[in-house]
Parts: C-alpha cells; structure tokens; sequence
C-alpha cells in the first residue's frame, strides 16, 4: 500500500501541471492515431497510453476527485486543440472515447487503491483501455469504408503492454513525490 500525501498537493494549483500534461497527451494522440505504422497499428497507440498514467498518478498523490478535475480539464483543452489541429471525427470520437475511459479509470483505481500498489494502475488502465478503444475506433471510423479492426486489436495491444511497461516509472514517481514529514522535535 502507498501513503497519503500532504494536502497542499489537492489545491487548485497542483491541477496546473497534470491538465496540461493531459491536454498535450490527447492533442498529440490525435495527430498521432492518423498515421499508421503499419496495417495493424498507428504511432497514437504509443502516445495516448500515458494519459492513464496522469491520471493514476493524480489520483493516488491527490484522490479522486482532482484525478477527474485533471480528466475534464485534459478533456475540455484537448476537445478544443484536437478540433484545429485534427479532424473533426477524430477529434469528437477522441474526446468521448477519453472521459468515458478516464472516469472509468479513476473508478477501477479507487476501487483497488488500498491493494498492492500497482493492481490500482494496472487494471485501471487496462479496463480503460478496453473501453476507449471501443468507443474511439468505433466512433472515429464506424461506417466508413476503412478497415479499421486490425488497428483497434493493434492499439488495445500497445495500451495493454503499456499499462505493464508503465508501471515501474509510476512506481518511481510516486515514491519521489512522497517525502514523509518528519516529526517535530527530532533532527
């Protein structure tokens, strides 16, 4: 299990850094996901997975509810950078598919926050994954004449290892955030 952090990290201020960190995820996602690496995956696969990273990381240095604060916040500048720099489908179905799959995230965080430290992240991420994948390519190339499934399987597959290849560095950031207090009367 991780410690509490201290308070100062749930001000208003402390969502500055995070939202701007997501909104730049998402925008650089959005660009990214239009060009393929090959026939079964694009180079947003390898991008947008770090937004579940912000997210986790946020929630367990300042809870919940800033970890949703930072995913609307990330969700509405986004919204708007992705609308001038992508296209229009892409940048609705992107934005959908992330704060259905971001809420989601904070909800299976919490609900294995207490556990192993690294379940939460995990399978925040991962169940995310699922759904944001499904929403996203569903909604970005439903109804057209691309053949876009072999991209979902190759994208949920890069966010699922990403969730695993990300954890060490969540792990590392956590314990640097963390400087436990020392008593007072001691030196």
């Amino acid at each position: 299990m991780l410690p509490d952090f201290p308070m100062v990290l749930q001000t208003p201020r402390a969502l500055i850094s995070p939202a701007l960190a997501m909104a730049g995820i998402v925008l650089i996602s959005n660009v990214l996901v239009q060009y393929p690496i090959n026939p079964w995956l694009t180079w947003g696969a390898f991008s947008y997975p770090v937004a579940y990273f912000v997210t986790d990381v946020c929630n367990r240095v300042a809870g919940a509810a800033m970890a949703r604060k930072v995913a609307w916040v990330g969700f509405a500048v986004g919204l708007i950078l992705s609308g001038v720099m992508a296209p229009l489908r892409i940048a609705l179905a992107s934005g959908t598919a992330f704060i259905v799959s971001q809420l989601l995230d904070v909800a299976v965080f919490n609900r294995f926050r207490q556990q192993t430290w690294w379940k939460a992240p995990l399978f925040g991420s991962m169940v995310a994954s699922v759904v944001d994948t499904a929403i996203f390519f569903g909604l970005a190339f439903g109804g057209t004449d691309f053949n876009w499934l072999h991209l979902a399987m190759g994208d949920l597959g890069v966010k699922l290892l990403m969730a695993v290849v990300l954890l060490p560095p969540y792990r590392a950031l956590i314990t640097a955030l963390y400087t436990p207090e020392k008593p007072k009367g001691r030196r």
